[in-house]
C-alpha cells in the first residue's frame, strides 16, 4: 500500500485556484455511473445555483442497472430492458454530460483523466481521449477478486456489470436448452457465499422452476446448483441468524451448499478444490471477494489498499489530493468509531453520494467540508420468490432485529424504488414502478430465448 507523505484528517477548504476560469465553468468529472456516481451526476446540477459548473459522467456501459439487481438479469428472471436507465437519456433529463469510456489513468498535475480507446465488437470507435477536470469524483465500483486463482479468468464468468450479467444470461439459457434437448444434467457452480452468490443461486433455481411453466417440463430436475464458500458460513457480513435462515432455505430448494471449501483452480469443465477433489460444472460463475479495478491501483500515486481501493479521509477526499474524491466500492474509509473500513455495500455508496450532493456546493464557494458520517440501516438478502431475510441495523428501537418473509421482501423492494425515485424524481419513479407492476402481469415471467 502506498503511503501518503502528508495525510490530513481535517476537513479541506476549497482552493480558489482550482475553480474554472471566467471563460469556462468549473469542471466536475465523475468516473463511474453506478449507485454513487449516477446519483451525484443526477442531483448535483440542480443543487448548485451560485457557482457556474459543468458535470460530466464517464462510464464504459451505455446504460445503468442497479447493481443489487444484476443477479436477476444474469438468471433471466428480470428483463434488462425494463430495468436499465440510458445514460444519454438521464444526462438530457438531469442536465449533465455523458462520455462513454473506461478509465486508463489520471494526471493530477495537468488535472486530466485519460480514457482507453473505445471498441465495439472489436471495431475501433474512438481513440484514447483526455478530459480536463477541476474536481474529480472516482466512483468506479468494484469487481470480483479471483485472488490469482489459476484458470478463473479463462473458465469462470462474473456478473459485476450490466454487460457481464447479459453475457451470463445468454450462456445459461443456451446450456439449459442443450440440457433439455439432450435430457442431461447441467451442473452450475457459484463460487462465493456473499449476497451476490446466495441471491444468484436462488434466482437460478427460480429460472428452472419458471421454465416448466413455458413447457420445459423436467428442467428443474436437470439443473443442479452448487454454492461454494471458503469461509465457515454463508453471508459472512450478515448476522448469524440471517445466514442460517438463508442457508436452510437454499438447501430446501435443492442447492448444494459447501462451506469451508476453497477453490484452488478452475478448468474448462470443473473446479478443483483444496482437498484434492474435483467438482464438475459446465457453467461456473465467480462471485467471491471484492476489489476495485486494476486502473485504480496506478492513479498517479494516489494511496491505495492491497485490493486497489483508494484511501480517503473523513471528507471523502483522497489523502494526497483534495481535488479528488473517491466514493462507493472503489474507496476505502475507516471511520474512527468503527476501526475498520466501511463495507462495499449499496447503502454506503448512497450515503456517501448524498453527503457530496449536500456539501459540495458549499465547498465550491469556499466553505469547509464536514466529515462523512455513516449509519448502518441493516441489510437484506433476497432469495427471489422464495423469501427474504434481513436485519434492522444499529438504530432505533429495534437495533439488530431480524426480519423475514413479506416484511423483508417489501423492504428489499422499497430500497430499489427509493433509489429510482432519487434518480428520476418522485413522480417519474412512481410511474416506473407502476409500469413494472403492469409488465409483471402481461410479460413473461422469465427472459425467454430469442
Amino acid at each position: 500500500m502506498r503511503k501518503s507523505s502528508t495525510p490530513s484528517d481535517k476537513p479541506q477548504r476549497h482552493d480558489p485556484d482550482q475553480g474554472g476560469t471566467p471563460s469556462r465553468p468549473h469542471q466536475i468529472v465523475i468516473v463511474g455511473g453506478g449507485i454513487a456516481g449516477l446519483e451525484i451526476a443526477s442531483k448535483l446540477p440542480g443543487r448548485i445555483r451560485r457557482t457556474s459548473i459543468a458535470v460530466t459522467l464517464v462510464d464504459r456501459e451505455p446504460a445503468y442497472v442497479w447493481k443489487p439487481m444484476l443477479h436477476t438479469i444474469a438468471a433471466g428472471t428480470t428483463d434488462v430492458s425494463q430495468q436499465e436507465t440510458s445514460y444519454i437519456s438521464q444526462a438530457r433529463n438531469r442536465r449533465f454530460m455523458f462520455e462513454t469510456g473506461e478509465l486508463k489513468g489520471v494526471d493530477r498535475k495537468k488535472r486530466k483523466i485519460y480514457l482507453n480507446p473505445l471498441e465495439i465488437d472489436g471495431r475501433p470507435i474512438l481513440p484514447e481521449r483526455a478530459i480536463s477536470y477541476d474536481t474529480l469524483i472516482l466512483a468506479t465500483g468494484s469487481e470480483a477478486n479471483d485472488f490469482g486463482t489459476p484458470g478463473v479468468r479463462d473458465h469462470c464468468l462474473t456478473i459485476d456489470s450490466r454487460s457481464q450479467a447479459m453475457n451470463f444470461n445468454r450462456e445459461v439459457m443456451a446450456l439449459m436448452l442443450a440440457a433439455l434437448a439432450a435430457k442431461s444434467i447441467l451442473h452450475i457452480a457459484v463460487v462465493g457465499g456473499g449476497a451476490t452468490g446466495v441471491e444468484l443461486a436462488a434466482e437460478l433455481v427460480q429460472l428452472a422452476d419458471a421454465s416448466a411453466y413455458y413447457g420445459a417440463a423436467g428442467l428443474r430436475d436437470q439443473v443442479k446448483v452448487t454454492l461454494i464458500e471458503s469461509g465457515p458460513n454463508l453471508l459472512g457480513a450478515f448476522p448469524d441468524r440471517v445466514a442460517i435462515a438463508a442457508r436452510e432455505r437454499l438447501e430446501r430448494l435443492g442447492v448444494a451448499v459447501l462451506t469451508g471449501t476453497r477453490v484452488v483452480a478452475a478448468e474448462a469443465d470443473c473446479l478443483r478444490l483444496a482437498d484434492g477433489t474435483q467438482l464438475n460444472a459446465e457453467l461456473k460463475v465467480w462471485a467471491a471477494g471484492v476489489k476495485a479495478s486494476d486502473a485504480c491501483a496506478s492513479l498517479d500515486g494516489l494511496e491505495v489498499t492491497r485490493n486497489n481501493q483508494i484511501v480517503v479521509g473523513p471528507t471523502l477526499q483522497t489523502t494526497l489530493d483534495p481535488r479528488i474524491f473517491a466514493v462507493g466500492d472503489c474507496s476505502s474509509l475507516s471511520p474512527g468509531e468503527l476501526g475498520k473500513p466501511l463495507p462495499p455495500a449499496a447503502q454506503v455508496a448512497h450515503q456517501q453520494a448524498s453527503h457530496l450532493i449536500r456539501h459540495l456546493p458549499g465547498w465550491l464557494e469556499g466553505r469547509e467540508l464536514p466529515p462523512f458520517s455513516y449509519r448502518d440501516f441493516g441489510s437484506i438478502v433476497s432469495l427471489g420468490g422464495y423469501g427474504a431475510y434481513g436485519s434492522l441495523g444499529q438504530f432505533g428501537l429495534f437495533t439488530g432485529g431480524f426480519i423475514r418473509g413479506r416484511v423483508a421482501q417489501l423492504g428489499h423492494v422499497l430500497l430499489y424504488r427509493s433509489h429510482q425515485s432519487r434518480l428520476h424524481g418522485f413522480w417519474h419513479g412512481g410511474l416506473i414502478w407502476l409500469a413494472d407492476m403492469i409488465n409483471s402481469h402481461v410479460r413473461a415471467r422469465i427472459r425467454l430465448p430469442d
